[in-house]
């Protein structure tokens, strides 16, 4: 286990080592130093030789992958974009009807993505976190690391070709180079921090004027380098003389002001700010609204200072569990490990699951991503055990009465999904 310190000094559990291990794949430094000086704050450009794995990133998803996804994985649309002199082009043009017994219309077209990508268009394989079996694993790791839900897409760009103009991204990206070269502009942001809502296009002139000054980072990745951009910070990349294919990692920051806004939803439970206007006020009048709004920021002041941190951070753990699914289960073995199981049954959690048991009277709930289970409160010191090992022999859980009580509590686990055999 490795413990990392964020920026602001306020200290995190510490995460699993492959986690670590996954952030480093990605970083020339050391994670605390990535936290402290990078994150969130100016690129990183790492180097392959810089990078524990030598071999690159093929391992994560390979040309050969690409093209197996592009033509015998049924992917359909929105999984694939396709972006040609900087714009997309419609599904409509490489989807279609996928066969005989597959009743769909937006299947993708191998030979109509052929046609467009040998014209110089960049192909966007899009969700891979969800679709491609090692960036399942190696995304869980890494977003376990930086504590953020995280994405990838997979960029495929023929010789020479550019797939967007210059632009910023309300994310941050690691951008990890797979194969061919690429040459990539950075640029200081327009706008430092931007939300999900506040995209370049509605600063299209001054992400052109910055364009066409100095560039911050001016760099050709090669296969196995890496590079980290905080978001805002404006970029192009250029194929250079054979295809390119890169992975992009964006992670979906979760934001002070994303607490704002979960703050404001808990305000409507203060009768004072659901108050109505003065009859006949005029909202249009700055005169007649001033009394009005001194009223309402002196009650939002004083609910503020009222204000539950765990009410917060429950709204808040809907918001970001949900993103950061857990590993995937094999439902068929999950079922025959139902059928067998026994006292001498080993099980463990379900790598990348986020828990939290909390007592409620004479029950306890253990909240999940997508659910609350509620056990009587007998079952907890087991249900800590099962959770908090690597792997527990289902006869030797703690504070239950007989083996009868264990198999239950386990069998309703591994139903829930929440533990798999060891």
């Amino acid at each position: 286990m490795t413990h990392i310190d964020p920026p602001g000094g306020h200290s995190r559990p510490a995460v699993p080592s492959e986690a670590v291990a996954a952030l480093s794949r990605c970083v020339s430094v050391e994670p605390a130093k990535f936290a402290a000086a990078h994150w969130g704050r100016t690129p990183l450009l790492s180097r392959a030789d810089e990078l524990p794995n030598r071999a690159g990133f093929t391992d994560l998803l390979s040309p050969a992958d690409a093209d197996e996804l592009l033509s015998r994985r049924g992917l359909r649309s929105p999984f694939l974009r396709i972006a040609k002199d900087g714009q997309l082009v419609p599904a409509a043009r490489f989807t279609g009807g996928g066969g005989a017994g597959a009743e769909i219309a937006d299947q993708v077209l191998d030979e109509r993505v052929l046609e467009l990508y040998a014209g110089g268009a960049t192909l966007v394989l899009q969700g891979l976190h969800r679709t491609w079996p090692a960036l399942i694993d190696f995304t869980r790791e890494l977003g376990t690391a930086v504590g953020q839900p995280l994405q990838v897409n997979a960029y495929l760009t023929p010789a020479g070709n550019q797939g967007f103009a210059t632009h910023y991204d309300t994310h941050d990206v690691f951008v990890l180079q797979v194969d061919g070269r690429k040459h990539w502009r950075i640029h200081p942001p327009v706008l430092p921090d931007p939300l999900e809502r506040q995209t370049w296009g509605g600063r299209a002139d001054e992400v052109a004027a910055t364009a066409d000054g100095p560039a911050a980072l001016d760099v050709v990745l090669a296969p196995g380098d890496a590079l980290y951009l905080p978001r805002g910070w404006l970029h192009s990349a250029q194929a250079q003389e054979s295809s390119s294919l890169h992975l992009t990692v964006g992670v979906r920051a979760l934001t002070r002001y994303t607490m704002v806004e979960e703050l404001l939803a808990l305000a409507a439970e203060d009768q004072r700010l659901r108050a109505t206007l003065p009859f006949g006020t005029d909202v249009s009048d700055p005169d007649a609204i001033e009394p009005e709004l001194t009223e309402t920021v002196e009650a939002l002041r004083d609910w503020l200072l009222r204000a539950d941190p765990a009410a917060v951070a429950a709204r808040l753990r809907q918001r970001a569990w949900p993103a950061a699914r857990p590993a995937p289960i094999r439902p068929l073995a999950q079922a025959a490990a139902l059928a067998a199981l026994d006292a001498d049954t080993r099980l463990a959690r379900r790598p990348g699951l986020r828990w939290r048991l909390s007592p409620r009277g004479d029950q306890v709930a253990l909240v999940l991503f997508d659910r609350t289970i509620t056990l009587p409160a007998s079952c907890a010191p087991a249900v800590h055990a099962l959770l908090g090992a690597e792997s527990v022999r289902v006869g030797d859980l703690p504070g239950l009465d007989d083996d009868t009580d264990r198999l239950t509590l386990a069998r309703r686990l591994l139903r829930e999904a929440v533990l798999i055999p060891a």
